[in-house]
């Protein structure tokens, strides 16, 4: 970059009226030079130019200190807003507990860095009552079970995430299992909606096939009606022989017989009982 990084020192008084006096200035002008190279090495590149200018180290640590902390009231001012921000800080239900912490423990170094002491038991309980309602139960065993006064960041922050760890095992296979049984219930109501859909054609297929001229059945086509071919008797209406060989003949030439009788008898009685009234 523009401005190369160099050690500076102090101007001081360069005359001196002994060597010993002499031997102190160049010691202080030293350390001073090694001091404003850690300075200028430590800061990022984009704020490097404004402490290049510095020829001590205290030079440059005052213009550093002007600009990131300001005067007495701008730090006041600065450490109220972050005391607030703490104070509302609250975890967000899409949040883990490590990112929840991570933000946490940088508001907390922000407020220690403008002179804030901040002991490990807030942080704690700050924890506590701001993370969200899923983790009510693992909180409630913690302060029934805890020292609450001597429990570490570190002991609670891993307690949270082993709890948040099990719930997301629980939830996944909770998820799997509706998912699956979603899938079997679509699958038992798209066989359904099959067999119905086969029923109904079927039903419909019956109802608008015509009957068959030859067995007068509505079950079949013509051209695949079993009787197709075979002879029919007029005697019985059966299939597969002839009327001579109708094993019903006898029958039902009595039949016929008989009812020719009863109708001679009937005309007979007919006709008697006319001339009787003549």
């Amino acid at each position: 970059m523009g401005v190369s990084r160099r050690r500076g020192y102090s101007a001081g008084d360069s005359s001196t009226s002994s060597s010993a006096e002499k031997g102190k200035l160049e010691n202080k002008k030293a350390k001073d030079s090694e001091a404003l190279y850690y300075i200028q090495t430590a800061v990022a590149d984009h704020i490097f130019p404004r402490i290049s200018v510095a020829t001590s180290a205290k030079e440059a640590w005052s213009i550093l200190q002007k600009e990131y902390q300001g005067s007495a009231n701008v730090r006041i001012i600065k450490l109220q807003t972050l005391r607030r921000d703490f104070e509302n800080m609250k975890m967000k239900d899409s949040e883990t507990i490590d990112e929840y912490y991570t933000k946490v423990r940088e508001l907390v170094n922000q407020l220690k860095a403008y002179g804030e002491d901040i002991p490990e038991k807030r942080v704690v309980e700050k924890l506590l009552i701001s993370v969200t309602e899923k983790y009510d139960p693992i909180v409630t065993t913690i302060e029934e079970t805890k020292d609450i006064t001597t429990l570490t960041v570190t002991e609670l922050v891993g307690s949270l995430e082993a709890y948040e760890k099990r719930r997301s095992r629980r939830e996944e296979n909770s998820l799997e299992n509706a998912f699956q049984f979603k899938l079997n219930m679509r699958s038992q109501n798209s066989n359904r909606k099959e067999e119905n859909f086969k029923s109904t054609m079927g039903d419909k297929k019956k109802q608008n096939m015509r009957p068959c001229r030859i067995c007068k059945r509505t079950n079949h086509l013509e051209k695949d009606c079993y009787f197709r071919g075979k002879p029919q008797c007029r005697n019985c209406k059966r299939f597969g022989h002839m009327e001579k060989d109708c094993r019903l003949k006898g029958n039902h030439q009595a039949n016929c017989i008989e009812e020719n009788n009863s109708s001679d008898q009937l005309l007979a009685v007919i006709n008697y009982s006319t001339h009787a009234t003549q």
